[in-house]
């Protein structure tokens, strides 16, 4: 095992001095540093056990000959954040998590990293540092949420959402409220369903990141803890082998994502994270792929917010490696592909076995034929908009109705709690985009509301903002341009016919050329609704969300 940078020469004796002050040994000197990125808070549910798992990490690392070092990462939880203006720093985190790992990584020169994210921004961050830093990385998160028991049945956050929506249609009553806050969420973890978090911590398993039961082990099962471990065990067998983030994110890696993504039916959110990690390995990653991969991908999961069932059920039917074995047996990924584990995926997901075939379907009994996400684009959204196939009612796949224009989500909000939003309604809701927000808030309120309303099968939702992973019905987000921008989206009036085709990956404004020249003429650029801060600078820095919202310095 090499020795670190620090542990020889006189030249390095004011170094060694510092670790001393911290009271390492010659023997931890004299061993590779590791970092553990650590992004444990006590605000964040999914991050509250993080401490534990960070500990499990330090004593893999040393077992395996390694010395442990821990440092913070920060971490929102995006349901505490939801309907004020936390929401506008959800999705801005991000790029603060990579900047700042990517700060520690090198300032200390570690030889390798562990990270030990969990939720929505922290694990796309952190995938984005490792790219950038480019040491020997593996990743351990701290695992989902067990599912709650309200009135019989499993329930998650989303099912509290749609609970609050119930109460204002006058379905449910202050005592149903109250049984779902204080049930729908009960222990630890990222929230029970395939929401943005557990998306993107199952795709890192796929792109080789992270090692089995990464994405679905519960984090209050023992097993995490033996995972992280393992984590920690793994990154000294990396360093052993040079084996790098980039030698393991290649293209085909991300391809992989997108197929896998395609067939557990992951939150769209993923269609921001994915490019925005690839651009940090130096892949262009067009979403036009999306659909390409897709109408070949049936979708093989349901589970929550798009069905009955949760993550501790697609853990206990064989997890992420048996839905990449059915991918694989049908030749939909690349089994080629290099994972942290020095095997192959094909090497890996060998012997991985699909467990409950109502959980994980067989390829020849999906859901449906094509993949969950769906890339749609027309005159209301030239460079593309997202929409989570899988979770959309089939009479809503095709729809055409009025638009209903709001320029923030509180009007739209509301407007339907009032009762302003009628069956076959288009909701349009812009200026929430990367730029126009700034930070691009998710949009579960008032999807939420509109399912609480009994609105879920008969009206559809479009902005220039985005989705929480625990949104489901016809909630179509990223339209790119933005409004802030210029789009299309900022000259919708009030009562045009807006025609949804999902199938057919078309989004079309029923107004002519002509008069959207004319309305052009008459449009001006809002000024900016954040001035100072970070928020100020991180909107003139971003990019349209059909490039992954990543920052780029302006030439």
């Amino acid at each position: 095992m090499e020795k670190n940078y620090f542990c020889e020469g006189a030249d390095k004796a004011p170094q060694r001095s510092l670790f001393n002050a911290l009271g390492m040994t010659k023997e931890e000197m004299n061993r590779p540093l590791v970092g553990i990125v650590s992004s444990y808070n006590e605000i964040v549910p999914g991050h509250m056990n993080i401490d534990k798992i960070v500990e499990a990490v330090k004593l893999g690392v040393a077992m395996a000959g390694g010395t442990p070092v821990v440092f913070p990462a920060i971490a929102v939880c995006d349901g505490i954040a939801m309907g004020h203006q936390g929401m506008k720093y959800s999705l801005v985190t991000r790029d603060l998590i990579a900047d700042s790992t990517e700060c520690m990584a090198l300032a200390h020169h570690f030889d390798a990293l562990v990270m030990i994210p969990n939720c929505d921004k922290n694990v796309p961050g952190l995938l984005m540092a490792a790219a950038r830093v480019n040491v020997p990385t593996v990743f351990v998160s701290g695992g989902p949420m067990l599912a709650g028991h309200v009135k019989g049945r499993k329930t998650s956050l989303s099912s509290m959402f749609e609970a609050v929506g119930s109460y204002n249609a006058g379905k449910f009553t202050l005592d149903d409220v109250d049984e779902f806050e204080n049930k729908a969420c009960p222990t630890c973890g990222s929230c029970s369903g395939m929401y943005t978090a557990n998306s993107m911590n199952c795709l890192t398993e796929v792109l080789g990141m992270g090692l089995r039961g990464n994405g679905t082990i519960p984090a209050v099962y023992s097993e995490r803890l033996k995972l992280a471990k393992h984590a920690g065990m793994a990154v000294m067998e990396l360093l052993k082998k040079n084996i790098r983030p980039r030698d393991i994110m290649t293209e085909e890696a991300f391809k992989n994502a997108i197929a896998a993504d395609m067939a557990l039916g992951c939150s769209t959110n993923s269609m921001l994270h994915l490019p925005a990690i690839a651009h940090e390995c130096g892949i262009d990653l067009n979403l036009e792929l999306v659909n390409e991969i897709s109408e070949k991908t049936p979708n093989l999961c349901h589970l929550a917010p798009a069905g009955p069932t949760y993550m501790e059920d697609l853990n206990e039917a064989g997890g992420v490696y048996a839905v990449l074995k059915e991918l694989l047996d049908a030749g939909l990924i690349n089994g080629d592909c290099l994972t942290v584990t020095g095997k192959t995926v094909a090497e890996n997901v060998a012997g991985a076995v699909n467990k409950n075939p109502e959980i994980i379907r067989p390829i020849d009994n999906p859901f449906m034929a094509n993949g969950g996400i769906a890339v749609l684009r027309g005159n209301l959204a030239p460079d593309t908009c997202v929409v989570k196939r899988s979770a959309v009612a089939p009479e809503m796949l095709k729809h055409e109705g009025p638009a209903r224009v709001f320029d923030c989500e509180e009007d739209a909000i509301a407007a339907i709690r009032g009762g302003k939003i009628v069956a076959g309604d288009v909701v349009v809701i812009r200026y929430e985009g990367p730029k126009g927000g700034p930070g691009m808030r998710e949009m579960l309120n008032p999807t939420s509301a509109i399912a609480g309303m009994g609105l879920g099968s008969s009206v559809a939702l479009i902005t220039d903002g985005r989705f929480s992973g625990a949104t489901r019905g016809a909630s179509i987000g990223h339209v790119s341009p933005e409004a802030a921008l210029g789009g299309n989206i900022a000259l919708v009036h009030e009562g045009d016919i807006i025609a949804i085709d999902i199938n057919a990956h078309s989004i079309e404004l029923k107004v002519s050329d002509e008069e959207l020249a004319n309305r052009r003429k008459e449009w001006t650029p809002r000024e900016p609704k954040i001035t100072t801060g970070y928020l100020a600078r991180y909107a003139s820095l971003v990019t349209s969300a059909n490039r992954g919202a990543v920052l780029e310095i302006k030439k």
